[in-house]
Order: structure tokens, then sequence, then C-alpha cells
């Protein structure tokens, strides 16, 4: 969403790893799960009414009898157990008092049994007819109402927009254990899932554009609606913006159609600017990008950012140069997070320290920014120590892991300071310890080898010719000294 006492430790870890990807890994014909979701929104009762019709393709090696979908749109109801905003945030995200929505499962077709479960009500499970075994299909109708609490978050009504972020079902992800099921934390990005294809129907009141993460294929003028209807494939999910006040300004790069909604923004141009030189720059450092179109959208929220397949939401109270730190910082979710895919749950550090060190090096090889690669590197450092320092204070002992489950975090400052700012550092330690032709090399492999997966985090440190997995674990188990 956004050294240094190093010298005898780095020269016991540089050691030469043989695992160095050099060509694409990935299955391009591999079946992917499909959503096709027919949504209506209804203004006056800031709901929407949506049918999805999910095709599960079974890619694992086991039967499926039973399927979990996460009903991240029960995190808004009165009383969850598990508050999507942090306390430190209310004020900010809650605009107008207290508000509550939640997702309303009315019926699921097409299975044996179905009820909606979990520790905070957060899963739907859904029990099938009869087994799907490996290679095999079933498809399943769910019909549910979202009411929207108005709240500037990933789901909710904003005063100038309405955020459909996780507005569906969501199907769990699927590891060695299973179903990978858990709560809405409130700090972090609490969400994991394999990529689907998605088809998504919005029906609109007259007035209003949708920006969402797939490509418009129709439209269609009703009486009194219109319907448009988005694609979007090999996505870890969907999500939309939509309102009765944006502008909107495009520009078309490296063949993909980059557009910038915005209700009132006098430096448009300028973001616009940021973001296709940011886009070019990563894609050219990178790999390729995957989708035909890549939306940015400013939206009432709480947060700096949040990153979507094909879509980044940014903060309208943000300006100057934060506003273009968060979009530089958005758009590189989109390689890590959107194409490259990780546990944001237990490894928060893996995309977001990497969206980080990602916007490092956009600003350290295009000038004319308000940050280099020194200030950002002194910045996160500081702020690391200081947090550091003030919590062994208080704690007298402090978990310092990186690979940690979001709920075992204490505090958004906390968060903040393990997954981004020791995040950035790791690479940058990294980046020292190899040098820069391996360092970018690594990066290159490891979206060349992960694109449309999850990976891992020993899965990125076999990326890099000339370290071993000491290197990383001294990170992420807590035992490096900053």
């Amino acid at each position: 969403m956004k050294k240094f006492i190093f010298c005898v430790f780095l020269a016991c870890a540089i050691i030469a790893c043989s695992l160095n990807f050099t060509s694409c890994t990935q299955s391009a014909c591999t079946p992917l799960n499909s959503y096709k979701i027919d949504a209506v929104y209804n203004e006056q009762k800031s709901q929407l009414k949506a049918i999805c019709t999910f095709t599960y393709v079974n890619n694992t090696q086991n039967a499926i009898q039973e399927l979990n979908f996460n009903l991240y749109g029960n995190a808004y109801r009165k009383g969850v157990i598990y508050s999507p905003v942090p306390k430190s945030y209310f004020s900010a995200a809650y605009y107008d008092g207290e508000s509550y929505g939640d997702m309303q499962i009315e019926s699921v077709e097409g299975c044996k049994s179905w009820t909606v479960g979990g520790e905070d009500c957060n899963l739907l499970i859904v029990i099938l007819s009869s087994a799907v075994y490996p290679d095999e299909q079933v498809k399943i109708k769910i019909n549910y109402t979202l009411n929207l609490a108005n709240v500037n978050h990933r789901t909710g009504v904003t005063q100038n927009c309405v955020n459909l972020g996780n507005f569906y079902p969501v199907l769990c992800a699927y590891d060695k254990e299973g179903f990978y099921c858990h709560p809405y934390y409130a700090y972090g990005d609490p969400f994991v899932s394999a990529c689907a294809n998605y088809e998504v129907s919005f029906t609109l009141p007259k007035g209003y554009t949708a920006a969402t993460g797939g490509q418009l294929k129709n439209t269609q003028t009703l009486l009194t609606e219109v319907k448009y209807d988005y694609s979007l494939n090999n996505a870890r999910d969907f999500a939309a913006v939509i309102s009765n006040k944006f502008n909107v300004i495009s520009k078309t790069v490296n063949g993909v159609s980059l557009n910038y909604y915005y209700v009132k923004n006098e430096h448009a141009q300028t973001l616009l600017k940021a973001a296709e030189e940011c886009f070019k720059y990563f894609f050219a450092t990178f790999g390729k990008y995957s989708y035909p179109v890549l939306n940015i959208v400013q939206t009432g929220f709480c947060f700096g950012g949040m990153e979507y397949p094909a879509l980044a939401l940014i903060n309208d109270k943000l300006s100057g140069d934060d506003e273009i730190y968060t979009v530089v910082h958005e758009i590189a979710h989109q390689w890590w997070y959107a194409m490259v895919g990780s546990n944001q749950i237990e490894n928060a550090w893996q995309d977001e320290g990497l969206a980080e060190y990602s916007a490092l090096l956009f600003f350290e090889n295009n000038k004319g920014y308000a940050f280099t690669r020194s200030g950002l590197v002194e910045r996160a450092t500081t702020a690391y120590r200081a947090y550091f320092s003030v919590y062994n204070q208080i704690f007298d002992v402090i978990d310092t892991k990186m690979s940690k489950n979001l709920g075992l975090f204490t505090s958004e400052y906390e968060y903040y300071n393990v997954a981004y700012n020791k995040g950035l550092i790791l690479f940058e330690t990294l980046r020292k310890a190899v040098g820069d032709k391996n360092f970018f090399n690594g990066l290159k492999n490891y979206f060349c080898a992960f694109n449309g997966k999850i990976a891992e985090p020993y899965d990125l440190a076999h990326c890099f010719k000339g370290v071993n997995e000491n290197f990383f674990a001294s990170f992420l188990e807590g035992k490096i000294i900053i």
C-alpha cells in the first residue's frame, strides 16, 4: 500500500548460489479459475447486488470436496473481532462517524450445501455435490448483496467515489495445508490469492464512470443506467472505483493504456507524467507488463494508496512529492504483488519492501524528483533505528522478525518499519553485497520465474547469484543489526 553494521556478516554470507534462473519457467497453458460477475449498484442504498458465477479448476493433486471463499465485505460489520481499520486511522477513515456494511450471501447454486463461518464470519464454506479430482472443473453460482459503509477504505462509499476493492467472494489460496483461511487484519494488506480470469459487468446510474483493473469490452445504455463489461485475465483479483465526478486523462505507454481518474487535481498532468516515466522504467528494468490497461485513481482512502492488478488507488488528500512517491510505489506493486504474488499475510515485506526499493531505483535513475537513493536509504534507516530504540525501551526485548503474521504486529508503526523500512534496507544491503549486475539480473529472474505465481521468500533468495539463504535468514529471523 509503502546500514549499518554489516561488514562481518556480509563476509560470511556472500556465497555463490547455483540456483540462478535464466529463462521463464511459467506454464502458459495451465487452466485458471474464472469469475463471471454481474453487479448492479444502487446509489440510494449504497448497495451492490451481484451474481458471481465461479468456475473452479482443480490444479492441485488432491480431490477437492469443499471450497472456501474470503468474504472481505464482512470485515465492515458492526461488532467484528478484527476491525479493518487501525484505531489510529479511525478519524481519517470514518469521515462521517461510525458506519457499517456487510456481505450477505443469499444463495449458492450448484453445490450440496453452504454456510458462512470462520472466526469472524469471514468465510463462505461451500460443500460440493461430489469431489472434484485433479484437472476436473465445477461451476457454482453465488448470489449476494454487498452493503457499503461510509468509509475511506478499500471497500466503501467515500465523499466523492465508491471503492470496490474485494467486493466479491474470493477463493482462498491453496497451499500444502489446504485452503489458506485468515481474518481481515487491520495492519497491512491481508490478502493472498491465486491468479484467475475475470469477466465483470457493472450496471451503474447514468453519469457514473468506472475505473477498473479490466479492459472495457462493451457499453450498453439502458433507461436510467449504463452497463459496462470488462475483462481481465491471469489476475490476482479484480477491483473498481466508481464515481459521477471523475475527470480522466490518458496516455498510451508501451502499448498499454495508462489513465488517471481524478476529481480535482491542478497537477494531474504532472502526476500522469511521473506515472508514465516510472511505468517505462519498471517495464524495462523488471519485465513486460501483463495487462492492457493501468488505471490510477484519486479517491478517498485513509492510507496513502492501495494496489490491485492494473489499478492503483491514491489518497485524494495527498499532494506534491507525497502524491508522486505514492504513485510510483503503487505502480511498482504491479510487478511485486499483481504479477509476482507472495503471501502478504505471512511475509508483508516481500512485496512492500520490494515496492519501496523499486521506487528508490526509479528516483535514483530519473533525476528531477525530490528523492535520491542516499536520501531514501537514510530516511528508512533513521526511521527504523528510531522505532527499534523506542520499542526496545518499552518492551525490553523486541521482536524484529520480518516473516511474521500480520496478526502479530502491535501497531501500524511497527508494521511500517518492519515491512517497508527494513524491507528497503534488506534490498539495499543485498545490492551492495552482490553488485549491481547480479542484483538487477536477480530481479529480472524473480519476475520471469514467478510471474502469475505465489512466490515464497526463498524463491526470491534463490534468484540472486552470489548470496545464499543465510543472508535473507538474518533479516527475516531478526538477527541482523542495523
